[in-house]
């Protein structure tokens, strides 16, 4: 029974592109491993980007930088 988790920044994914990550992790878990879709999990947390750090600083900071 795999179980995969994805974080990403919330910053927009819409529930489509979420939907292609969900559909395309099972995939690959089926075609690599030969799991089955029926017992795989995938979970996506959206983390705030104060919450989320890149060389000792937030990515909110970050991104005000234009990096």
């Amino acid at each position: 029974m795999p179980y995969v988790n994805i974080r990403i920044t919330r910053e927009g994914a819409s529930a489509e592109q979420k939907q292609r990550l969900i559909e395309g992790a099972t995939r690959l878990l089926a075609d690599v491993l030969g799991k089955n879709p029926a017992t795989t999990f995938v979970i996506i947390d959206e983390v705030e980007t104060d919450n989320w750090g890149i060389a000792g600083e937030s990515v909110t900071e970050r991104r005000k930088d234009g990096r």
